[in-house]
């Protein structure tokens, strides 16, 4: 795996990480859909401004998006609305700290649907790592061992998990695009999607200072997240990658402790335990074995360094750049993640 990549990964995370602590406090005075929509429409404005001053001569290194796409892009945006309204709901319901663990479950839900949907390999390293994060979050859904009543605000936000699973794996397959583009598309679709419903539920609330937070938290929870995890998924594939931002519940979790001065329960730090090992084992998971190439044509940032890409130029070329070409069909091994290049079967 290359590093790069990991560390991508692991700045989604942290990105992300701050995103429900702090939203707990805005949903004090913000309704759970308005919320949603402020966060994605943070997303799409501020990565649109940042976009903006990158300029026009850096988007050459990167592919846009074509009409072979757009289900994907459809799907995304469609889910993208259902998930964050799912998770405000389940925040404003359960705790701060539960809702940030139990997060996790997000690898869960992109890992199977992976396998199943998109025939992504996933090894037994995988699969043991799936069951211990299923096993943590079943803990955390449960409000009381004796009487075995299930939370409310969990079970949405397991809806949240499920929907943003389905939503990774759609931009998994986008993940070669421009993620720039991806994410502005991303943000304000899925912004003005959940504005819509706000506004038809009578949810919208103009509160300044809360809006211009929430705006911002967009902004850094989801539109730097969005974009280092699409960075990411290029070459770690969406099982993988959503293992590595693992982190972010954990990130969450502390912040909570430290604003909300939660106490820690005996079931909450067993979850967490768990949590923590199954997070261990599919982030240090490792595939090696020999396989094979057939010929492909697409277009995507590339550089002819990777072993992968070795069409040859009519003119001089150096560094990362984007334009059609074809892979030819070719054997060889080396460790690899489950990326856009590696879709053999096992």
């Amino acid at each position: 795996m290359k590093k790069s990549a990991i560390f991508m990964a692991i700045l989604a995370a942290v990105c992300y990480g701050i995103s429900a602590p702090v939203s707990k406090i805005l949903l004090g005075e913000l309704s759970p859909i308005f919320m949603a929509s402020l966060l994605y429409l943070g997303a799409g404005a501020g990565m649109l401004i940042v976009n903006l001053l990158r300029g026009k001569k850096s988007e050459r290194k990167e592919a846009k998006i074509t009409r072979t796409e757009l289900p994907y892009v459809a799907g995304m945006i469609i889910l993208d609305i259902g998930a964050p309204i799912f998770l405000m709901i389940g925040l404003s319901l359960t705790t701060s700290a539960n809702a940030s663990l139990m997060n996790n479950f997000e690898i869960v839900a992109t890992a199977v649907i992976a396998l199943v949907i998109f025939k992504e390999a996933i090894g037994k390293r995988m699969w043991m790592a799936i069951f211990l994060i299923t096993v943590s979050s079943m803990i955390l859904s449960v409000e009381d061992f004796s009487t075995f009543s299930f939370s409310i605000g969990s079970i949405f936000v397991l809806l949240a998990c499920v929907c943003w699973g389905f939503e990774n794996n759609c931009t998994r397959m986008l993940s070669l695009k421009d993620p720039f583009e991806i994410v502005i598309i991303k943000g304000f679709g899925s912004g003005f999607g959940s504005l819509l419903i706000a506004a038809a539920s009578s949810e919208i609330i103009f509160h300044g200072a809360y809006i211009v937070c929430s705006l911002l938290l967009g902004f850094v929870s989801y539109g730097l997240s969005i974009f280092f995890y699409i960075r990411a998924q290029r070459e770690l594939g969406a099982a993988r990658t959503s293992a590595y931002y693992a982190a972010s519940p954990f990130i969450g979790v502390f912040l909570s402790f430290v604003i909300f001065g939660q106490n820690l329960t005996l079931s909450f730090s067993v979850a967490a335990f768990i949590m923590a090992a199954g997070a261990y084992l599919a982030a240090f998971e490792r595939h090696e074995h020999s396989h094979a190439h057939h010929e492909l044509e697409h277009e995507h940032r590339h550089s002819h360094t990777d072993g992968h890409h070795t069409h040859i130029h009519d003119y001089p070329v150096e560094g990362e750049h984007s334009h059609p070409h074809i892979h030819e069909e070719m054997v060889h091994t080396h460790a690899h993640t489950p990326d856009l290049h590696h879709t053999h079967a096992h």
